[in-house]
């Protein structure tokens, strides 16, 4: 299979590089902002001919920011999209999109299914609900929407990097103890990425709304402890506090645990519980994949 991942050059996008290129059977053309700009329908058509799927990371991915620039977050997160869902159509190319927890409003109580009404709550959702509406109608049978949240991993800055950063100089940290949510690795994710296109391509998985996020869930606070209990830290240097003490310009979801229904019926199993994939994560080298698509 020939993979274009866009959004190369970031966390998620580069572990999907390294995960293609492990193996034999598949080539990539990584495409990081610099090389391709999703927003110039032109280049997206040309880029992504002669690929069998096309992985989009690429995104506008500051939150806050979005806030007081939500055109053009929407052009990248929501316009953008829709090239690329054209260019494939044209092309007869696979794609996965990369969505979020953040279309839902976060008042739920149970997780999501992949059917939950959308309801954002701030301008990088609406941007990225329009980016996931535009696969779902333009590539009714060919298009996939992965929702994801609270990703950590090796490349690039992220919750758990910092709080590891922060145990160098401070004595103490107050973390956020009332949102809920499930911290994926984006090692982890990048895998079953890959096997979802390997059952897309094969006619395996149907189209639609997946959820990648791992098993369980916890809030910012019980994260910050796991990581440090995994690096030998004292956990009770990690202290609760509330959203309230921390506002930010853009509203967060109180409630992103989202249901992973979906992929068993691709026959996929889910992404691991989130407290494994942190031990893997900072294992001396990535585990391999304990199945693989045949």
């Amino acid at each position: 299979m020939r993979f274009l991942v866009t959004g190369a050059g970031g966390m998620l996008g580069r572990d999907l590089v390294d995960v293609v290129e492990a193996r034999p059977d598949h080539q990539v053309t990584p495409a990081t902002r610099a090389d391709l700009d999703i927003t110039d329908p032109a280049a997206v058509h040309a880029a992504v001919a002669g690929h069998d799927v096309v992985i989009n990371t690429a995104a506008w991915t500051d939150v806050d920011g979005a806030e007081t620039h939500e055109s053009s977050a929407t052009a990248v997160n929501g316009d953008a999209v829709v090239h690329l869902a054209t260019a494939c159509a044209a092309h007869d190319t696979r794609l996965l999109h990369l969505s979020t927890d953040y279309v839902f409003d976060g008042t739920a109580t149970t997780p999501y299914p992949e059917d939950a009404p959308t309801a954002p709550l701030n301008a990088y959702g609406r941007g990225k609900l329009i980016g996931e509406q535009a696969v779902t109608r333009l590539l009714p049978d060919t298009g996939y929407v992965v929702r994801t949240a609270w990703l950590y991993g090796t490349h690039g800055r992220n919750f758990v990097t910092t709080m590891l950063d922060l145990a160098d100089r401070r004595d103490t940290l107050d973390v956020v103890d009332d949102q809920r949510g499930q911290p994926t690795w984006s090692h982890a994710l990048a895998r079953h990425l890959v096997a979802l296109a390997e059952a897309a391509h094969a006619g395996r998985a149907a189209a639609g709304i997946y959820h990648g996020t791992c098993a369980g869930e916890t809030t910012w606070y019980g994260l910050a402890r796991a990581v440090f209990a995994r690096h030998g830290l004292d956990p009770d240097r990690i202290r609760p506090t509330t959203s309230a003490r921390f506002v930010r310009p853009a509203p967060r979801p109180t409630y992103s645990v989202l249901g992973h229904g979906r992929w068993a019926e691709a026959g996929l199993p889910p992404l691991p519980d989130w407290h494994a994939a942190l031990v893997d994560a900072f294992a001396p080298a990535a585990p391999p994949s304990p199945w693989k698509v045949v």
